[in-house]
């Protein structure tokens, strides 16, 4: 069994900062790619930003420049630093990890961690 548990969420004032943070537990073999995504009320699920398990980065255009994405693998951790916090990115934040578990390789979530920006 593997576990996602995301941390950090909160309310800030537009132009604030939070750090998000994703730690997974459980029977882990090896974490490759990891991510964050988010979701709005009325809205479809989107891409924030990917890392490897190499820390090579994504991101998704509205981001870059404020999101910084990092993980720590000793800890089997995945961060997310926002920057420059804006109203629009109001949203339930989702970890997303793909994890050689024993013999099985998946995808999995956290539950997601609210964020609330407001103007």
């Amino acid at each position: 069994q593997v576990q996602l548990v995301e941390s950090g969420g909160g309310l800030v004032q537009a132009g604030g900062s939070l750090r998000l943070s994703c730690a997974a537990s459980g029977t882990i073999v090896t974490i490759k790619d990891m991510g964050w995504y988010r979701q709005a009320p009325g809205k479809e699920r989107e891409l924030v930003a990917t890392i490897t398990s190499g820390g090579s980065t994504m991101y998704a255009d509205s981001q870059k420049g404020r999101f910084t994405i990092s993980r720590d693998n000793a800890k089997n951790t995945v961060y997310l630093q926002m920057d420059s916090l804006k109203p629009e990115d109001t949203a339930v934040y989702y970890c997303k990890a793909r994890i050689l578990s024993g013999f099985m390789l998946g995808d999995y979530w956290g539950r997601g961690t609210q964020v609330t920006v407001s103007s």
